[in-house]
């Protein structure tokens, strides 16, 4: 391709007309159902879909860099509404389908967003907030629409642009640095900030596919939501522009994450942390080595089960470490040592510092930071939060806001979030090897294990406590946790206290959320136990 064509292939709705002309029969994204047939999306079919979704966008008075939420499970409607906003030249607003709320509402109403596109399945949440966000204009919807609506706007049914004929509509979008979208962080410690993601961004991220040791023949399979950056960014955006034939899950299933995975023969899945602990608790089957799964895309493998999770999947591990604003290192397959989130790619620098932006020595703690081995310093911008913006990069330097150490050899890894560290007892807690040693017990379904203020007083000491999902039909004292630890692990490693709960609140992409769990955490609660 010439120059000007590798910077339009940048851009979705290029990407998409130029492929659905090369090879437009080509099966590109697979959503299985567990309750239905599945639903196939081809070049031909999301380029035709986005040009329906586009013509609909102009009906309802959508201009170019106007803003709309996308509020899906994993359907192939919402890939065909991310071709058509690419071809209208307006911004989504990917927001996780499960939120709902004063967290909605903040971000219908920071983003400005003009319309909403939603599942029947979480419909009720958006007419709930729908008074106090008057800026709201129109809703489409997956599925059944409502019968009746809070106030005067407009409501269709996502089904029936589908059905439109597909319209001669031209592409708004030539320019690579023009926003595509606006990506929400999780907000686990205050408000989400929205983070602009542009074109030029989210085509470089699919042309890492020698990164992530991807080949045109495999097959990526997700469960992660695609309002994640990992699902959107490192498995469809690859898929696209690799041509491999991706697998998309509504939403994450541990139990049939291997059955999927042999029924169409994926040769790759990507993981967060939270995952593989999950995964890891399941009761062991004699057919854990029989899958066609050739490597897993970490990103927060435990160090603690990482060659157990290996040898009993008979997979292979490639870590990664990034975030939707930037940063990336990588410990390729059997190259840097077990525990290790890599290093950074060449172009990149990586330092960990202290608080006076000293190099930290090798197995010291600071924070991870990035910057361009050449050229300007990093960028991140906040959707309408300078404040933020300036602060994330402040002296030039992308601040993760994470601490890590490196080792004699230069390897990083990970330790955990500032202010997330467990120090108990003058020594910081390794919560892999006390969630490995949970996961393990047969009456257990999933851990995450977090610090709580320690009863003792003493300043900077947390004290730990073990959320806990139990079997069916297991009670604690069945359970025999605190016994099961104490053989497992050292002492000062057994939790504190075990907390259960039907289930452990997570993120979009998986990730425990400690702030609810220490909401409803008090040493006193029926479903608290001490020892």
């Amino acid at each position: 391709m010439t120059a000007i064509n590798e910077q339009l292939d940048l851009i979705l709705a290029h990407q998409i007309q130029r492929r659905a002309g090369i090879e437009g029969d080509r099966d590109v994204v697979t959503f299985e159902n567990s309750h239905g047939a599945d639903e196939i999306r081809s070049y031909s079919m999301l380029w035709d879909n986005g040009r329906r979704v586009a013509a609909a966008l102009a009906e309802e008075g959508m201009q170019k860099g106007d803003r709309f939420a996308l509020l899906l499970q994993n359907h192939p409607e919402f890939i065909d509404t991310m071709v058509g906003s690419s071809i209208a030249g307006t911004v989504y607003v990917p927001i996780d389908p499960r939120t709902k709320g004063d967290k909605l509402l903040f971000m219908l109403r920071h983003s400005g967003c003009r319309g909403v596109v939603c599942g029947d399945y979480n419909l009720h949440a958006v007419l709930h907030i729908l008074d106090q966000a008057p800026q709201i204009e129109w809703i489409w919807v997956l599925g059944h629409t409502a019968s009746e609506l809070p106030r005067a706007l407009r409501q269709r049914a996502f089904a029936g642009i589908l059905q439109m004929p597909v319209p001669d509509v031209a592409i708004a979008v030539n320019d690579p640095a023009e926003i595509m979208q606006i990506m929400y962080t999780s907000g686990t410690t205050g408000d989400p900030k929205g983070v602009v993601v542009r074109n030029a961004r989210w085509g470089a991220v699919g042309g890492w596919s020698s990164f992530f040791g991807f080949q045109r023949d495999d097959r990526p399979y997700t469960g992660l939501s695609l309002t994640h950056g990992n699902a959107q960014l490192m498995t469809l955006a690859s898929s696209l522009r690799l041509g491999m034939r991706a697998v998309f899950s509504r939403k994450f299933t541990k139990s049939r994450l291997w059955d999927i995975s042999r029924k169409y023969g994926c040769t790759t899945f990507n993981l967060l942390g939270g995952m593989t602990t999950a995964i890891y608790s399941e009761e062991p089957r004699p057919d854990d080595r029989d899958n066609p799964v050739r490597f897993v895309i970490s990103a927060g493998m435990p160090a603690a089960i990482w060659s157990d999770f290996e040898r009993r999947f008979d997979v292979r591990i490639l870590e990664v470490y990034a975030a939707v604003e930037g940063g990336l290192t990588i410990n390729p397959i059997g190259v840097g040592p077990v525990g290790s989130i890599g290093k950074p790619p060449a172009g990149l620098v990586a330092r960990i510092v202290d608080e006076n932006e000293n190099d930290v020595a090798p197995f010291e703690r600071g924070e991870i930071i990035f910057r361009p081995a050449s050229g300007p310093a990093p960028v991140v911008d906040y959707f309408n939060n300078a404040e933020a913006s300036a602060k994330k990069t402040a002296g030039g330097w992308l601040r993760m806001g994470d601490i890590g150490h490196f080792d004699n050899e230069g390897w990083m890894y990970f330790d955990y979030r500032v202010g997330g560290g467990i120090r108990h007892n003058g020594e910081f807690i390794s919560t892999d090897f006390v969630e490995k040693a949970i996961a393990e017990s047969p009456k257990v379904s999933d851990v995450f294990v977090y610090g709580v203020s320690a009863a003792s007083g003493a300043p900077g000491e947390k004290d730990v406590v073990a959320a806990v999902v139990l079997t069916p039909g297991t009670s604690f004292a069945d359970a025999g946790l605190f016994y099961w630890c104490r053989h497992k692990l050292e002492s000062a490693l057994v939790p504190s206290y075990f907390q259960v709960v039907d289930e452990i609140p997570k993120t979009a992409s998986e990730k425990p959320l400690e702030r609810i769990l220490l909401e409803e955490f008090s040493p006193t609660a029926a479903n608290v136990f001490t020892k």
